[in-house]
């Protein structure tokens, strides 16, 4: 039997480094908590094991979300990018999605850097490998060679390496991402504290040498060039782009790959796990879309120093010969040679419903779960959880209320609000479209909405307070000025007939103009004498967005008070569902389940019915009565 030995006391542990658990460590240390974060591999902090990149539609409002409330996500991304692009640029403002290719080693070593230069955080390799729980609550952890840490709050992050299992045609490895130690006796440590885990599976393509690519017969892919940071606290960054570049799969692509699925885990049933949906296999696509000729496939360069490219739009656990095979079909890969073969992962992650709004456990106290562990997909929906439950974790040891974010004030709100409320069947993964409020979560407002939270919870620092309140200043400022200057009518008359804008017929007011879709700032330059010279393009945009769609943000506020009303509507914890009777059996179970916390909670809980909610408010006020 391991010989166990006390290795020393920490308030804060946080198990795993990858995207969750350093924003994590990261938020418990710099709220003052002293923290421990253990990862299995040093070298595997902040991995990427899949895509090369950050951001994307809807995953860039949570990185945005996560820099504006004192993360790191967005600093290290910006010190780390080859190439950086705007998506949905050409569609409203509310669906504008930042995205940045990596380099990923440089983006490691930078997270490294960080965590082991902050205050209150110790870095450390080991293998956790069981839980202390004593009376339903946290003690501390066991590692693989007997060290046992004490504490007062944990988070787990585990990632993908719990349990772990890689496909490659027949072959099945028993390892963590990109041939790491996995992670076995803390599944057995989870399933003797009956945590209630499911089986989830994940891909990556291969990666190949660039040497053995012929870009002569591929589309150049640059990224936008006047890009955009991440942070609020960079204004420019100059670095040198690294181009991508774009290929198509053909016929005899796809002949090759459906002549072998036999030699893909995935169709002949030793793969169990359920797979992201919105990211499937190269096998999946051409089963789900038959009638599609071909394929994209954006070959990304891996980082400034290595030859590797990854080839996204490619991920499949096909055995390495077929690979090679399919890939020698496509246009500029004939001679290409793999370096790292793409596989699949199968992992065990946490039903989500087992977690209340702030991430703690409800069947354990102090402990908090944050990332891929939680049934999600992708390393900004991690980084998001991470930073919460990091928070959380803080606040828990301090004896003051959870952080929670809602669905009308943030993304990373309708991320944890859709996990633990609706549960996932499959690798979670943040779209624009799952938020209502949309308009008013935007990514270029992330830092109005959120930043004042972060000092107010001791996370955000004193310079990007001030920086903070010195944009809302110049907004404040500049929003009263352009509804008091009035343009002359010849000279707006010449601007508005050279972007063929209707002439107006007398003076006009600037903000009157502004209101028009087609005229922007930039139009304006020539004739709006006292326009100061400091006016931020961050600022010009702020502008811009609240006046041409000033009908559409008052219409969202309005929905936000009424969702803010049923949110304010409070639930008791040890409310006995069971006993009112007038709700329907399937609702009793689903709520006796989650315990929401809200009436508003409790209406976006599947088979929870409106008038389920109905005699939940009835019930509520004839108890108010009684008391």
């Amino acid at each position: 039997m391991l010989r166990t030995f006390d290795a020393g006391y920490f308030e804060c542990i946080v198990i795993g480094a990858g995207h969750a658990g350093c924003e994590a460590a990261l938020a418990s240390a710099r709220m003052g908590v002293k923290t421990l974060i253990l990862s299995i591999n040093l070298d595997s902090i902040a991995m990427m094991p899949c895509n090369p990149s950050i951001g994307g539609t809807g995953k860039g409002h949570l990185v945005k979300e996560i820099d504006a409330l004192g993360g790191e996500m967005g600093l290290n991304i910006d010190k780390s990018f080859v190439q950086s692009k705007m998506l949905n640029s050409s569609k409203g403002p509310a669906v504008h999605s930042l995205r940045a290719q990596a380099d990923k080693h440089q983006y490691h070593t930078e997270m490294k850097k960080v965590l082991e230069n902050t205050e209150n955080l110790y870095v450390k390799q080991a293998e956790v490998t069981a839980l202390i729980i004593e009376d339903h609550k946290i003690k501390g952890v066991i590692t693989s060679i007997g060290s046992r840490y004490r504490c007062d709050v944990a988070v787990l992050s585990t990632g993908t390496y719990l349990g772990s299992t890689i496909f490659i045609g027949d072959a099945q490895l028993k390892c963590g991402p990109n041939g790491l130690s996995g992670s076995y006796e803390l599944v057995d440590s989870l399933n003797q504290h009956e945590f209630d885990l499911r089986r989830f599976k994940t891909g990556t393509p291969a990666r190949v040498d660039k040497r053995s690519l012929d870009f002569d017969k591929m589309e150049v892919q640059w990224g936008d060039q006047d890009y955009e940071l991440f942070s609020f606290m960079n204004d420019d960054i100059k670095i040198e782009e690294l181009p991508c570049w774009l290929t198509y799969t053909n016929n005899v692509t796809h002949e090759i790959i459906l002549n072998n699925l036999d030699k893909s885990g995935l169709f002949t049933g030793v793969i169990e796990g359920t797979g992201p949906r919105y990211c499937p296999s190269i096998e999946t696509k051409l089963q789900r879309f038959t009638d599609k000729p071909r394929h994209q496939l954006f070959i990304e360069p891996e980082g400034r120093d290595t030859n590797e490219m990854y080839i996204q739009g490619m991920s499949t656990s096909l055995a390495e010969d077929v690979q090679l095979a399919f890939m020698r079909s496509i246009p500029g890969m004939e001679a290409c040679e793999i370096m790292r073969p793409a596989y699949a992962i199968e992992y065990d992650c946490i039903n989500p419903l087992m977690l209340n709004l702030s991430l703690e456990l409800k069947t354990v106290d102090g402990l908090f779960s944050a990332g891929q562990f939680n049934g999600t997909s992708g390393y900004e929906e991690a980084a998001a959880q991470g930073l919460i439950a990091g928070i959380n974790a803080a606040l828990k040891f301090k004896g003051k209320e959870p952080f929670i974010l809602d669905r009308s004030e943030a993304y990373i709100g309708v991320l944890i609000d859709d996990l633990v409320t609706k549960g996932t069947d499959e690798p979670y993964r943040m779209m624009t479209s799952r938020a209502e409020y949309r308009l008013i979560l935007r990514q270029d407002n992330a830092d109005l909405r959120l930043t004042q939270k972060g000092y107010d919870i001791g996370l955000v620092n004193e310079d990007r307070y001030l920086r903070f309140q010195k944009k809302l200043e110049m907004i404040d400022q500049e929003y009263k000025r352009i509804q008091s200057v009035n343009l002359k009518m010849e000279s707006l008359n010449e601007v508005l007939l050279s972007i063929e804008s209707s002439p107006v017929t007398q003076g006009t007011k600037l903000i009157d103009i502004l209101r028009r879709p087609e005229v922007f700032y930039k139009h304006l330059e020539d004739i709006d004498e006292t326009r100061p010279e400091a006016l931020t393009k961050d600022v010009i945009k702020q502008i811009e967005v609240s006046v041409k769609y000033e009908g559409y943000i008052k219409k969202q506020m309005s929905q936000i008070e009424k969702f803010k009303a049923l949110e304010e509507k409070k639930l008791p914890v040890d409310l006995n569902y069971n006993a009112i009777e007038s709700l329907r059996l399937e609702a009793r179970q689903k709520l006796s389940e989650i315990k929401p916390d809200s009436i508003g909670q409790a209406s976006r809980i599947s088979g929870v019915s409106p008038s389920d909610i109905s005699v939940l408010l009835v019930y509520m006020e004839q108890q108010r009565r009684r008391k």
